[in-house]
C-alpha cells in the first residue's frame, strides 16, 4: 500500500499525515506514506486545492482533511 499526502507546510496537510500514520498503527497496517510538497508533482494528480490524499495512485479525496474515522474506513478496504 501506497499513501500520499499531497500538500504545502499548512497545519491541515500535517494533521492528515499524523491522523494517516496513527490509523495505520492501530489497523496493524504497514504502507509507505509519503508527503509531497512540491507542487508541480501535487498538480500531475489534477487537484487545485490541498490536502490531497491518493491511496496506491488513486486522489481518494483533495480540497479537505478526514478524521480519523473516515481514514479508518479508507484505509481498512
Amino acid at each position: 500500500m501506497e499513501i500520499k499526502i499531497l500538500g504545502g507546510c499548512c497545519n491541515t496537510c500535517d494533521v492528515l499525515l499524523k491522523n494517516t500514520q496513527e490509523v495505520l498503527k492501530e489497523l496493524k497496517k504497514e504502507a509507505k506514506v509519503e508527503k509531497v510538497t512540491n507542487f508541480v508533482e501535487i498538480a500531475k494528480y489534477g487537484i487545485l486545492k490541498t490536502p490531497g490524499f491518493v491511496l496506491d495512485g488513486k486522489v481518494i479525496f483533495a480540497g479537505r482533511s478526514a478524521d480519523k474515522e473516515e481514514l479508518k474506513k479508507i484505509l481498512s478496504k
